[in-house]
């Protein structure tokens, strides 16, 4: 394996951070529940307004992970990097590419000056879990998880 190359998405990165979605959708066991279109996905992401930022890792020219998050605003602590989503790909688990992206993603909180870094991690997904508690991640068991769909 060639050394991993952890850089920032482009534009043309789209339709293979899309591919994985797709992937971590089906390891969450809801395949599904991805309705997000490419053009709505690469608009999101590259627009006039990007809502999202992602990092992506590379190994031997080929994405195998990313780590896509947005800013989210806390009343009580301010702006805070939200990570939607982290995944490597099946294949290449286990190699530190995920502690990469997760380095890459604490840089980046640091140097925009976010108050911390927030996310949800699904309670069966004992590898992610194990893998957060490396970081000395907080688990809040307190909260439930409320959404509406508006279309």
């Amino acid at each position: 394996m060639d050394q991993p190359v952890v850089r920032r998405a482009t534009i043309n990165d789209c339709p293979r951070i899309v591919e994985l979605v797709k992937e971590l959708a089906l390891y969450e066991k809801a395949p599904d529940e991805v309705t997000v279109t490419l053009d709505h996905f690469t608009e999101s992401g590259f627009g006039k307004q990007p809502v999202w930022w992602t990092f992506v890792v590379e190994v031997n020219g080929v994405i195998q992970g990313f780590a896509l998050y947005y800013i989210r605003f806390s009343t009580w602590k301010g702006q805070r990097m939200y990570l939607e989503d982290l995944l490597v790909t099946e294949e290449m688990r286990g190699k530190g590419l995920g502690k990469l992206l997760f380095d890459q993603l604490i840089i980046e909180a640091k140097e925009k000056g976010f108050t911390g870094i927030a996310w949800q991690v699904l309670e069966w997904n004992e590898p992610a879990i194990n893998f957060y508690k490396k970081y000395q991640a907080s688990f809040d068991g307190e909260w439930v998880n409320c959404s509406i769909p508006v279309a």
